[in-house]
């Protein structure tokens, strides 16, 4: 069975800052609370909420709001897999309390917050 290429590290290479993640697993974020005019990917339930980060989505992908508008030109940014908070979501919610909705939003939309 012949194998597919994969991506290889190479030994002694640093990548470039902007080739790194800005947020990482286990970080709190919030999601941005705006509201721009037309399609976007990040519901408005959404919007303004606190969220823990599960995972870094690898590698880079296009941003596919701004590629919608034709605005992205190919740039490259990550995508987080964030879990809210249900009670985040509704506050008098009677489930679990560790019971989360979880999405992937691009980096665009997340802000860290110190904890």
């Amino acid at each position: 069975m012949a194998s597919s290429p994969t991506r290889q590290q190479i030994g002694g290479l640093v990548p470039a800052p902007a080739d790194l993640p800005r947020l990482s697993a286990g970080q709190h974020v919030r999601i941005d609370d705006r509201v721009p005019v037309g399609h976007y990917r990040v519901p408005t339930y959404l919007r303004g909420k606190e969220a823990v980060i599960e995972a870094v989505m690898s590698p880079k992908a296009v941003n596919n709001e701004e590629e919608g508008f034709g605005r992205n030109a190919g740039s490259l940014g990550f995508y987080y897999r964030v879990a809210v908070p249900m009670t985040e979501l509704w506050k008098q919610y009677a489930g679990q309390p560790g019971d989360n909705l979880r999405i992937e939003v691009f980096e665009t939309w997340l802000k860290g917050m110190s904890r």
